[in-house]
């Protein structure tokens, strides 16, 4: 199954503006269609996927190293010369045969499901140095808290300007679904510290005020 993204968008950014469909675009829908198979949420995203993809932007998402449910990002600009199509072209393949199927599980009456507890988002900014990786960035932040942290996406980057040569700025909106009860405000602020550490001692970066 396969899926290709060209020209703007007009998701959520600081700026209110339409942009050009990048990388974590092709991402959100690779995880979305999963999870409407039924795939696991919780993945880890790994490089090293085939040469036809951006070797430094693109992502496997994988239930373990040899357990690839599919690959998402921007394909090779030598691909795109060769089928003489004008890029950047994003891209998923997802491969549903990988999806574990579930186990039988009985269900006790009066359980709380997830779906009844309220969702929280947040949104993070980071300076980083120019050459940090986003998808670096969004492991740190997802493996704060692998329980209640549910997705971790990019929505802005900007680079130099006010912050100076070398630096660039990456917002993030993390996405908290609990499984057990409604989140507090102080269970929120707890979660809230971890990805700031995390990213922190990931990245070298620091919150951008």
């Amino acid at each position: 199954m396969t899926g290709l993204l060209v020209g703007r968008t007009g998701p959520k950014d600081v700026h209110g503006t339409s942009r050009a469909v990048d990388v974590f675009d092709a991402k959100a829908d690779a995880e979305a269609v999963l999870a409407a198979m039924g795939a696991p949420a919780k993945a880890q995203i790994l490089r090293g996927a085939e040469g036809w993809w951006h070797p430094g932007r693109h992502g496997m998402i994988c239930l373990g190293p040899k357990k690839v449910l599919g690959v998402f990002g921007e394909l090779h600009p030598k691909v795109l010369r060769t089928l003489d199509v004008k890029g950047p072209v994003m891209a998923f393949t997802l491969f549903p045969a990988e999806i574990p199927q579930p186990k039988n599980r009985t269900t006790n009456k009066g359980s709380v499901m997830a779906s009844d507890l309220q969702a929280v988002e947040r949104d993070f900014a980071f300076v980083v140095d120019a050459e940090v990786e986003a998808l670096t960035l969004l492991n740190a932040a997802q493996g704060a808290d692998k329980t209640l942290i549910a997705d971790v996406r990019v929505f802005d980057e900007f680079i130099g300007g006010s912050l100076g040569e070398g630096k660039k700025s990456l917002a993030i909106t993390v996405r908290m679904e609990p499984t057990e009860k409604t989140l507090k405000d102080e269970d929120i602020a707890a979660v809230g510290q971890k990805i700031i550490d995390k990213v922190t001692k990931a990245t070298g970066g620091t919150l951008r005020g």
